[in-house]
C-alpha cells in the first residue's frame, strides 16, 4: 500500500468512526472564527468556547474590535495565555480588515496571511471552515503527530507535512483529514499515550508498537 492508497483508507475508517467533521471552535461569522482561532494557540478549544461566547456577545461586528480600546479588550480575553500579544493581534486584523477588505474577512491564503497572528494552519481554518475554501490542510499539533506517527510524513515541520499530505490525497479532502487527525487525536491517539487496542487503524499503523 503507497501513501496515497494508505491516507485514503484512513480517511474512510475514520469517516465512521467520526461522522461529523467542522471544527470543535464555536462561532457565527468568519471574522468570529479568526477571533476564536488565534485564541486557540497552545489553548484548549473548550477554554477558547467558554471566553468567546461572551466576547462575540460584546463585540458583535469585525470596527467593534477595530474601535474598542486595547487595554479592554485584552481585559476581555485575559483567561487565555498570552492574552495581551492575542488581543493585539485581534485588534491589528480587524484594523486592516476595515481599511483594506471592506470590514470582510477575506477568502484568499494570501491575503489572510498578511494578517497579525495568521499563519498557514489559521487560514487553513478560517478558510475550510467558514467559506468552504479548501486551500490547504490546517497542521495543528493533533495533525503533525499522528501524520509522522502514520507514516505519512517524514518530516517535522508544519509546512513541509502540509505539503506532504496534500501530495498524497485529493483536493476535496483536505479539511477532512484535518478534522478526522485532530478527533482521532483527542480521543485516541493522544500524545503521552495512544490507546492502540482502541484504534481502527493499528494494524496500518507503523507506530503501534512503539
Amino acid at each position: 500500500m503507497n501513501t496515497k492508497e494508505k491516507i485514503i483508507d484512513i480517511i474512510k475508517r475514520l469517516k465512521k468512526e467520526y461522522p461529523e467533521q467542522k471544527t470543535a471552535l464555536h462561532f457565527r461569522s468568519p471574522f468570529d472564527l479568526l477571533v476564536a482561532t488565534i485564541l486557540s494557540a497552545q489553548a484548549t478549544d473548550i477554554l477558547v468556547n467558554k471566553v468567546t461566547r461572551d466576547l462575540f456577545t460584546k463585540y458583535t461586528s469585525v470596527k467593534d474590535y477595530a474601535d474598542v480600546p486595547l487595554e479592554r479588550l485584552q481585559k476581555d480575553v485575559s483567561s487565555i495565555n498570552f492574552y495581551k500579544t492575542k488581543a493585539k493581534n485581534i485588534q491589528a486584523s480587524a484594523q486592516i480588515i476595515v481599511m483594506n477588505f471592506h470590514a470582510k474577512v477575506p477568502k484568499t491564503m494570501e491575503e489572510l496571511t498578511t494578517l497579525p497572528g495568521v499563519a498557514r494552519k489559521t487560514a487553513n481554518i478560517i478558510l475550510s471552515n467558514a467559506y468552504g475554501i479548501n486551500a490547504g490542510i490546517a497542521v495543528d499539533t493533533h495533525v503533525k503527530r499522528l501524520s509522522y506517527r502514520l507514516g505519512l510524513t517524514k518530516n517535522e515541520d508544519p509546512v513541509k507535512i502540509e505539503r506532504d499530505l496534500m501530495e498524497s490525497l485529493p483536493e476535496e479532502d483536505w479539511s477532512n483529514l484535518s478534522h478526522l487527525l485532530i478527533s482521532h487525536g483527542r480521543k485516541i491517539c493522544q500524545a503521552k499515550k495512544p490507546k492502540h487496542q482502541e484504534c481502527v487503524l493499528s494494524d496500518i499503523c507503523p507506530s503501534r508498537d512503539i
